[in-house]
């Protein structure tokens, strides 16, 4: 397993070691201690999560207020370039975010901290996107920025609108939402 630290430090990009042969393959998707330290300090997961989204379906930009969730994330089917916003005031790399192609094929995964607010893009016909939680979904907390906030002017790859829910396309103005200290 190959851990590094992306253009914000504070998100890791997890790429596993994978064995092939002629009857398929096999990776080791999780281990804690290594995932521990990694990330230099102890992490509990405490809620699976697994959805399936069709093409140019976006998903976020979703956090949580309070019940924080740090999030592991990848995809076991298909394709999705992946958006983690820093929403800390006090951090380097405030209002600056990531995006990664996160694929069945690649098998990547990503951890995006406490402090970030979360979304993804499907660029394959569908997409299967499972992520473990440290905390539990509790949606009096969640919050949504908008996905096209010309703020954050995030370099979605997209030829054409995409497909959000009706919250999603409620999403705040980065200017506008609750942030972190």
């Amino acid at each position: 397993m190959h851990i590094r630290q992306l253009s914000i430090p504070d998100i890791l990009r997890i790429e596993p070691r994978v064995f092939v042969d002629e009857r398929g393959f096999f990776y080791e998707s999780f281990h804690q201690a290594r995932f521990e330290e990694a990330l230099g300090r102890k992490v509990n997961f405490v809620q699976d999560s697994h959805s399936r989204s069709a093409h140019k379906v976006l998903r976020g930009l979703h956090y949580q207020v309070q019940q924080t969730q740090g999030k592991l994330v990848r995809v076991v089917s298909g394709s999705v370039f992946d958006v983690a916003v820093d929403l800390r005031r006090s951090s380097p790399t405030f209002g600056q975010w990531i995006g990664q192609v996160l694929s069945a094929e690649n098998k990547v995964q990503l951890w995006v901290p406490p402090g970030f607010a979360h979304g993804f893009l499907v660029l394959s016909e569908s997409a299967e996107f499972l992520y473990k939680t440290t905390d539990y979904y509790a949606p009096e907390h969640e919050r949504c920025i908008a996905w096209n906030d010309p703020t954050l002017a995030i370099a979605w790859p997209l030829d054409a609108a995409p497909v959000v829910s009706p919250k999603d396309d409620q999403g705040l103005p980065f200017l506008q939402a609750e942030l972190f200290d």
